[in-house]
């Protein structure tokens, strides 16, 4: 077939709509390409490049035309930030299934972002342009003379979804891995030049992937077109390496190199293979071949999270046609294990790991640099993590390197979220993509477990145990999981032996573990008591009011500390930060967006509250071997889930600091089973503590002490528990801390703190000592009812009212006060939780004889059951409540739990709380609460800064409790299990 060179304006006409619009220049720079690696040729730069909307170029031939060299885009790189794709528009199809109801278009408050040119979505940080379908790339490619004779090899090292290859009109192959390079043998190709064109399908692939997989979905942004990573031309001697990989041996001190080999010849041979100072014979056929090679490593220490130690070996293949060298790096390490235990080295492991999404939001594609990985895991790594969970995708190679170096776990999963069909088509692609997966990153010590997919549906339970015992005897280096949130049930039956090496386990999290409880019933329950390793399932979501200075982050133009690549290889930064937008802009119009810094510092303290005495909770459990955290950043789709103790960015919010999490997060960790946290002054606190300690080695020898410590950190009470040896596990008894805390001063705040002598672990525990008798008596000059009728009389007099404004007839869920914060997000969230804590007024005297800081804690939890809070929206904005419930970020509105007014020339408060004789019963703080209200009423300091009308406050009463919907449909039952509610005290 000859070939064609048509000149633009023709090749414009072939391709006809489908042509590329010509890219902008915009404001940043581009990445400075990679190095060559050596022995090989760097295809970085620029190529020419179509658009092909229609899908008309492969049968049109392109791949035989010369593509126009004015039309050009940059490789590495990828379309969408260069320019190319088209603009979001309120009619674009996001790859996205999560929230299910995404009709937001239709909703009055967006009414606004569904304009041309001002077009923002509130469920995702969209991308700057969007593009499904073909791209084609082309290049001319020089081989070299020495390169004659021997074979060539093109790798693409990060690319998606389906690649297809020619050389001049020769199809080279197809590749549509989500989880490793696209890697295309050339054959033997003449010196001299070449064309080389790739034609990419970003495109969703049969068989169907779930839409909010990982390495699919635009929730995180992966919907990206181009290539990343290098692209690079090998030559090789026609016999090579095909693949190497290291089994080590620790008992025995030696490493076995498994080698296969490929063969282009058509014929067979022989030769020598060789790694150290080891050589074996070898022979191949004309398809190929396969050698062992066993290596003594007598000196080689093992690799963990604390000897992060590598080896070296070069494998060397000599023979007929053969002259290959294959470099490698690996750790000696073993992982198995024994019962509920996981044993690395043959010592317990505690897999403490955060949730990874693979969100990049200046990129769009993920890091294939190990400086930004090494900044990613080290961030994790300083925030007590020792491990990543990469759900439903696969990192590139650079994550994997980074891991090895600094000593930091890795669990991958083959980038599936997907139901498992009876025809088996969608194991059949697992099976590819865990191979392809093995391959290329089998060697890193630091990928110690696999996970077939995030929470399998359909025939799973019967096609995935052979997925387990497949691989499992295939590579038995790491542990394998066939699902994680949703596993397969024992193959042979209740009673008999998963499949699976551990368990990702969904029941075991939430309240119901918390202040000194543990999830061992739960699991034992769920799992069937079954003798195997649980780590728990996507551990927190507790969500925080995001800080608008994000914003400014998305541009690209600063300087990041997980991202010092900054936009990398495009011409602007990926995502589009439209969600936090419209959350602002919602902020302003309910006169929130002043006290942004303050509520989202008030909801960060009392979601740091929650992920303590989750995580906690786990390291209580007997059968727990770790935890997935979701999440330690924030998420930014299936409609924004804030619950990060960083942003998207991996940096700091400004509420927690890693010292204060690394208290709870790390090697080792002080515990009490602490049931309560707030008392009364005639009780006694007692504790039963407890170490888990999964450091370097054992310690031969502790001293737990304890102290108490008032609000102006001076110790109050202190004590010592018998000195022990501490071995690598959890659930070692240091003994029972006791206090009598009649002797301590009330009502005020406390703190309980646990630490080990002589080292830097330590822990603590907030809690509350109130008077046991509290004078109920309402003071002189105040009234306090729950009739408004009597109410605006009092007023009318210029009396002081305190106005209990009791609950609404019927339950109102959409003003409902919860005991924790909003559950990975209100838009998925069955049941409809909005509230993100308090924000309470410290300097307001009426808080005075209740000790608070800013923000909910435990001894406001303790109030909040079954109350309603007040919406104050029709209310002048200049009232401030003294407290506030914090509402989510999609609504934003204006509420109340305690505030003040004049009333002409009366004085008015008016609570939700139930703070009646009936509902102080059962609440230590309750009364105390109700008199620091009162005494306040009843002091010169009472003079509220709002004026408003009995007209006013009779308008608002009759929808105090009434809220306006803010979507079409509820969230699905089944689109996220709700772990539950702190329980009231009995």
């Amino acid at each position: 077939m000859p070939t064609i060179h048509p000149d633009r304006r023709t090749f414009i006409a072939l391709l006809g709509s489908a042509a590329a619009v010509v890219p902008t220049v915009l404001h940043a720079a581009s990445t400075p390409e990679a190095p060559a690696r050596e022995g090989t040729v760097s295809l970085a730069g620029d190529w020419r490049f179509a658009l092909d909307r229609a899908d008309v170029g492969a049968a049109d031939y392109w791949f035989n035309k010369t593509m126009p060299s004015d039309l050009k885009i940059k490789l590495p790189g990828i379309l969408q930030t260069q320019g190319y794709g088209n603009e979001i528009t309120a009619e674009t199809q996001f790859v996205a299934a999560l929230p299910r109801d995404m009709r937001w278009y239709l909703l009055p408050q967006y009414k606004a972002y569904t304009e041309p040119g001002n077009v923002k979505v509130p469920y995702l940080s969209q991308p700057i342009r969007h593009y499904l379908g073909v791209a084609w790339y082309q290049r001319d490619i020089e081989i070299p003379e020495a390169w004659a004779g021997k074979r060539v090899a093109l790798s693409l090292e990060r690319t998606r979804w389906r690649t297809d290859v020619w050389i001049g009109n020769r199809m080279v192959g197809t590749d549509s891995s989500l989880v490793a390079p696209h890697d295309f043998d050339l054959g033997i190709l003449k010196p001299g030049m070449h064309r080389l064109t790739l034609r990419i399908d970003n495109s969703m692939q049969e068989p169907v992937y779930r839409p909010d997989g990982h390495g699919v979905s635009d929730g995180e942004g992966s919907t990206w077109n181009g290539v990343v990573g290098r692209i690079e031309l090998k030559a090789t001697s026609p016999v090579w390496i095909y693949d190497a990989q290291v089994y080590t041996d620790l008992a025995k001190k030696s490493a076995q190199v498994r080698v296969k080999i490929g063969n282009l010849t058509g014929k067979a041979g022989s030769g020598t293979l060789n790694a150290g100072k080891v050589s074996v014979p070898v022979t191949w056929a004309v398809e190929g071949g396969e050698a062992v090679i066993d290596v003594p490593m007598p000196d080689a220490k093992p690799w963990s999270e604390f000897t992060p130690i590598l080896q070296k070996l070069t494998v060397v293949l000599k023979g007929t046609d053969a002259d290959d060298t294959r470099d490698l790096t690996f750790g000696m390490r073993e992982i198995k294990t024994e019962g509920r235990k996981i044993l690395l080295n043959g010592e317990q492991l505690d897999f403490r790991a955060t949730h990874d999404g693979g969100g990049f939001p200046l990129t769009g594609y993920p890091a294939t640099d190990v400086e930004t990985w090494k900044k990613i895991l080290g961030i994790c790594k300083a925030w007590g993590l020792n491990a990543m969970r990469f759900h439903s995708w696969c990192p590139p190679e650079a994550a994997f390197e980074a891991a090895d170096e600094i000593g930091f776990y890795l669990q991958p999963e083959c980038g599936m979220w997907n139901n498992f069909d009876p025809g088996r088509k969608m194991l059949g692609v697992l099976n590819e993509e865990t191979e392809k997966l093995l391959r290329a990153y089998g060697n890193h010590p630091s990928f110690i477990m696999l996970a077939a997919s995030n929470e399998p549906a359909g025939q799973y339970p019967t096609q995935l145990p052979e997925w387990d015992l497949k691989w499992r005897k295939a590579d038995p280096r790491r542990l394998y999981a066939d699902g994680i949130g949703r596993f397969s049930p024992p193959p042979g039956g209740a009673g008999t032996p998963y499949a699976s090496d551990f368990l990702g386990t969904i029941r075991g999290r939430g309240p119901g573990g918390w202040f000194g409880g543990d999830y061992e019933q739960v699991m034992t329950e769920s799992t069937g008591n079954a003798d195997i390793p649980c780590i728990a399932h996507e551990v927190g979501q507790w969500c925080a009011y995001p800080d608008f200075g994000i914003i400014e982050k998305f541009s690209g133009k600063g300087k990041y500390a997980a991202f010092p690549q900054g936009i990398g290889w495009g011409k602007q930064a990926y995502m589009v930060p439209g969600n936090y937008e419209i959350m602002r802009d919602s902020a302003e119009a309910h006169g929130m967006l002043s006290r942004n810094k303050e509520l989202a510092h008030a909801s960060g303290r009392f979601q740091v509250a929650c992920y303590k005495e989750e995580i906690e909770a786990n390291l209580r459990t007997p059968s727990y071997s770790g935890y997935h955290l979701l999440d330690l950043h924030d998420y930014l789709g299936q409609g924004g889930a804030l619950m990060g103790l960083l942003d998207a960015f991996w940096e700091e919010k400004g509420y927690v600091t890693a010292d204060e999490f690394r208290q709870y997060c790390n090697t080792t960790v002080p515990l009490v089973r602490l049931k309560d946290r707030v008392f009364t002054s005639d009780k006694m606190l007692s504790a039963e503590a407890e170490l888990a300690h999964f450091g370097p080695k054992a310690l031969a020898s502790v001293t737990p002490i304890w102290r108490i410590v008032d609000a102006a950190g001076k110790t109050v009470q202190s004590g010592s528990l018998p000195k022990r040896a501490a071995p690598r596990g959890k659930n070692l008894k240091l003994g029972t801390i006791t206090a009598d805390l009649s002797k301590l001063k009330s009502p005020s705040a406390y703190t309980l703190v646990l630490e080990l002598k002589g080292t830097t672990f330590r822990n603590s525990w907030p809690f509350w000592v109130y008077p046991a008798s509290v004078d109920a008596a309402v003071p002189v000059g105040v009234t306090v009812t729950a009739s408004w009728d009597e109410a605006k009389a009092e007023l009318a007099k210029g009396g002081r009212v305190l106005f209990l404004s009791g609950k609404p007839e019927k339950p109102v869920p959409d003003l409902a006060l919860t005991t924790v914060p909003i559950f990975w997000n209100r838009l998925m969230n069955p049941s409809r939780a909005w509230m993100l804590g308090l924000l309470c007024d410290t300097n307001h005297a009426a808080l005075g004889g209740f000790p608070t800081q800013a923000n909910c804690d435990w001894q406001w939890v303790d109030l909040l059951g079954r109350t309603t809070a007040l919406n104050v929206e029709a209310l002048p904005k200049s009232l401030t409540p003294v407290v506030q419930p914090i509402d989510d970020w999609n609504r934003n509105l204006r509420l109340a739990m305690l505030f003040e007014a004049k009333v002409g020339e009366g004085r008015l408060m008016v609570t939700s709380f139930d703070l009646s004789e009936a509902g102080l019963k059962g609440h230590a703080g309750a009364p105390s609460l109700r008199r620091s209200v009162l005494d306040y009423m009843a002091s010169a300091k009472f003079a509220p800064a709002t004026n408003l009308t009995v007209g006013e406050l009779d308008a608002w009463m009759g929808g105090r409790y009434w809220a306006a919907p803010t979507v079409i449909t509820p969230p699905a039952p089944g689109d996220i299990v709700d772990p539950g509610q702190v329980k009231p005290r009995t």
